[in-house]
């Protein structure tokens, strides 16, 4: 079963109640369900719409990205949901072995509710014919032991793992250093 309007708000606000402090940074996406909620999990939602994310963290305390092909950045592996996900950390999962290889059984999730959720611009891509939108990522944190299997070509160009106060997108960074490691 895809993932809902009503999944997404029951994350958002059981986030908010541990973040309130985000709720500001997060109008667009309370208008964006307000105004487009049976679309909000669809990619073709250009009012902006929801992904992704994965947080994944080693023991030794660093955590992964991946350089995306299209954006031309280094991300966290994530992306857009699929009819198939159920949860939106099933989706952060399955995005996360997508893109590099890393066998869901072999990664735990720390957590149901997302360590962070981020508001941000993507850019038109015309040859997806895909104006400019905001993607509302929900970002899960995981933690393994495994090593990066094999990279989604077609989306990412390389990894790198990298320790977390490396790390310079605030309130981001100070939540994943006060996770503690093990």
């Amino acid at each position: 079963m895809p993932i809902t309007a009503q999944h997404v708000r029951d994350t958002l606000t059981t986030y908010l109640d541990q973040h309130p402090q985000d709720k500001d940074s997060l109008t667009a996406l309370v208008t964006a369900l307000g105004d487009s909620a049976e679309t909000i999990a669809s990619r073709k939602e250009f009012r902006g719409h929801v992904t992704a994310g994965a947080l994944l963290l080693r023991p030794d305390g660093r955590v992964l990205l991946v350089e995306h092909k299209a954006l031309g950045k280094w991300l966290f592996p994530g992306g857009h949901l699929e009819e198939t996900d159920e949860t939106l950390m099933d989706a952060a999962l399955r995005e996360l072995a997508e893109e590099t290889g890393i066998d869901p059984g072999l990664v735990t999730p720390d957590s149901p509710i997302p360590l962070h959720i981020d508001a941000h611009p993507i850019p038109a891509n015309p040859a997806k014919d895909e104006p400019d939108h905001q993607h509302f990522d929900f970002r899960f944190l995981f933690r393994t032991t495994a090593e990066v299997g094999g990279l989604q070509a077609e989306e990412v160009l390389d990894y790198s793992w990298q320790f977390t106060d490396t790390l310079t997108a605030e309130p981001l960074r100070s939540r994943l250093l006060a996770v503690p490691v093990h």
